[in-house]
């Protein structure tokens, strides 16, 4: 199955003095697009915690930048499933400008399901890991 993808538009405070996004927001930007992922999926952060008992903390991130995105520009934010561990997921995304088409940044980014209470790792239960299957990297 092909990545999800959403579309972003830039706006003022996701910029700097020279109007190109500030590399820290690239993170805000992907983590919009797991959040819509998940909403495609029929859940939600909040119904995750609640059905089962974790969160999905990041205990790892890369991005590298390609080309400047400025305030106005929309993007194309794919987010691919890379791996599906025990007790962590790995996405992948891409960002490309929608209108030139130029990759503007890639990266990853590691979650793992961490127990609400007492904070350690759990496994990720099999229902949840059959969803996320299905933008999973072939």
């Amino acid at each position: 199955m092909p990545p999800f993808k959403t579309v972003y538009h830039v706006s003022w405070v996701d910029t700097d003095a020279a109007q190109v996004v500030h590399f820290s927001n690239y993170f805000r930007i992907f983590e919009r697009a797991e959040e819509e992922m998940y909403t495609q999926l029929g859940l939600s952060f909040n119904e995750i915690q609640k059905k089962y008992n974790f969160w999905l903390p990041r205990v790892e991130a890369f991005c590298k930048f390609k080309a400047p995105a400025k305030f106005g520009d929309e993007l194309e934010v794919y987010l691919t499933v890379e791996e599906i561990m025990e007790k962590a997921v790995k996405y992948a995304f891409t960002a490309k400008n929608k209108q030139s088409e130029q990759l503007v940044a890639e990266g990853y980014v590691v979650v793992v399901a961490a127990d609400k209470e007492f904070g350690h790792a759990v496994s990720i239960p099999k229902e949840l890991a059959q969803k996320l299957e299905v933008y999973k990297n072939p």
